[in-house]
């Protein structure tokens, strides 16, 4: 079966906690099909807790700058950009790329990062992501076209995007 590529979904820092109602997936609930990690109010908790610093929201400029550079990392790269969406907690990208699914997210939050602090909007001693992501493979052509749907169509109203004063995007 060929790959069509990947959706990528990134978290910002502290807004995806196991053991919240909606679900999530930890090292025992991992395999796609199978039941996400139960609710559980104290392991939210206790997540919440253990946090070095609150959890982190993309307002309308860091948006602007995860969109952007997603756009220049897959352009520099070469990869295949097929959707991308920037929301207040979360990020996706469809994107189809010969390296790893893992290389490409650590990729876009690596470059999204070192963009955020070069414009000012995001302090070195912040790290904006929460740990790894979510790293879907794409391999029909159904799968790619709602993939994209969900990218393009399914996140809710646009948010604004606001790109930082004196910033300029590199793609």
């Amino acid at each position: 079966m060929p790959l069509l590529g990947y959706l990528i979904t990134i978290h910002a820092y502290g807004t995806w906690l196991h053991g919240r109602s909606v679900g999530s997936v930890d090292f025992d609930h991992n395999i796609p099909g199978t039941l996400y990690v139960p609710p559980n109010r104290e392991r939210e908790q206790r997540e919440r807790d253990s946090l070095k610093y609150p959890p982190i929201e993309f307002d309308a400029q860091r948006r602007f700058i995860i969109d952007s550079t997603i756009k220049e990392v897959c352009a520099y790269r070469k990869w295949q950009l097929h959707a991308v969406h920037a929301r207040s907690t979360h990020a996706h990208a469809a994107v189809q790329a010969k390296h790893t699914p893992e290389r490409v997210m650590n990729d876009l939050k690596g470059y999204s990062t070192r963009r955020m602090r070069e414009a000012g909007i995001l302090a070195l001693d912040i790290e904006p992501w929460s740990y790894h992501g979510s790293t879907r493979y794409l391999n029909t052509a159904n799968s790619l076209a709602k993939a994209i749907d969900y990218v393009l169509n399914q996140q809710g109203d646009p948010l604004e995007m606001r790109c930082p004063s004196g910033w300029t995007p590199r793609a």
